[in-house]
């Protein structure tokens, strides 16, 4: 017979897979009658956790991360792995984007060789797959810029995306742009979301409408600020700035712009988001929002070494790290005045 899951014990119980680990971990906030019938249910199906709560430490952190061919991801690598040698620990990463990645099996991996915790930094883990690293592996779990609503049992460490979102606008709006477009990354992303909120804040602020037509939401990549660039560009009533996501995304804008003839400041300013080091090899180079990636990598390796320290004492915690703006020369009044 195969051996009983987490899932198994959620059905028979009648509650979610979160729950059940809830009750496994010893956590709070779950009433009596559901933790009786989630200990019921774990009699009954024979199911034993494949972890202990406890286990004597390996001297590894583990980073899955989406890709790590970004400049973004490289800052973030880099931070973590200066963390880690700080505290004690030896950083192990490793990409989701293979193609042949599959997260079962890196559980599997992961669990033979030990490992004392885990920064999750992934746009596209849902709760299920969350809620299968922590039944199967049973060690602390810090989420940096997790997708979608925050877990409130789940350590998470961020930047203030929002403030980001409105510091990039007021600036262009500053300057005089009032046909500002917008191209924000996924929409199922909570950073994207709050620099769409932030930019839509600072329109209000101006008492500015922002124009219809002009907000896209790709994937942060430069394919996508080259695609969702070129066909903001091509409206008819086309932006004189645009607000990209992220560095990448402000790039992909920077290609369009120059199939089209397009020159940047002069005829076109463009703001970006991250400050990573391809900022700087722009021509010219890029205003953007900075994102402290290097303290936020740190941050999430320090949550793991105080839950190790203090069991349950740091779970649950919410970091966020102020974002700032880096004015550069890829932002200019508007040419000939804004109509």
């Amino acid at each position: 017979m195969p051996r009983p899951t987490l899932s198994d014990v959620a059905v028979a119980a009648g509650v979610s897979v979160p729950t059940v680990s809830k009750v496994l971990s010893g956590k709070k906030h779950v009433s009596a009658a559901t933790r009786d019938k989630v200990l019921e249910a774990v009699r009954a199906s024979g199911y034993e956790a494949l972890r202990p709560l406890s286990t004597p430490r390996v001297g590894l952190i583990d980073l899955l991360i989406d890709g790590l061919g970004s400049p973004w991801a490289e800052v973030l690598v880099k931070g973590a792995e200066q963390a880690a040698a700080r505290w004690g620990f030896s950083l192990v990463v490793t990409s989701s984007a293979r193609p042949d990645f599959d997260l079962r099996r890196w559980i599997g991996i992961v669990r033979k060789r030990s490992t004392d915790g885990i920064v999750f930094v992934l746009s596209r883990a849902n709760q299920e797959e969350i809620a299968a690293v922590e039944e199967l592996l049973r060690v602390p779990l810090v989420l940096l810029d997790p997708v979608g609503q925050r877990d409130p049992r789940l350590s998470t460490v961020g930047a203030t995306n929002w403030s980001g979102g409105v510091m990039a606008t007021t600036h262009l709006l500053e300057l005089g742009h009032e046909r500002i477009g917008f191209i924000g990354g996924p929409l199922d992303t909570q950073c994207s979301l709050d620099r769409h909120e932030g930019y839509l804040a600072a329109h209000r602020t101006f008492g500015v409408e922002p124009r219809p037509g002009l907000t896209r939401f790709g994937d942060f990549l430069v394919s996508g600020g080259k695609t969702f660039g070129a066909e903001l560009l091509d409206h008819p009533d086309g932006p004189t700035a645009i607000f990209a996501g992220s560095d990448l995304q402000a790039a992909g804008v920077y290609q369009a712009a120059a199939e089209r003839g397009i020159r940047i400041p002069d005829e076109l300013s463009v703001v970006g988001f991250d400050d990573s080091p391809v900022c700087e090899m722009m021509s010219p180079p890029l205003t953007t929002v900075r994102q402290p990636l290097d303290d936020m990598a740190n941050e999430a390796v320090r949550l793991i070494t105080e839950e190790l320290t203090h069991r349950k004492g740091s779970a649950g915690t919410r970091i966020e790290l102020a974002t700032s703006l880096i004015v550069r020369g890829s932002t200019a009044r508007p040419h000939g005045g804004e109509q």
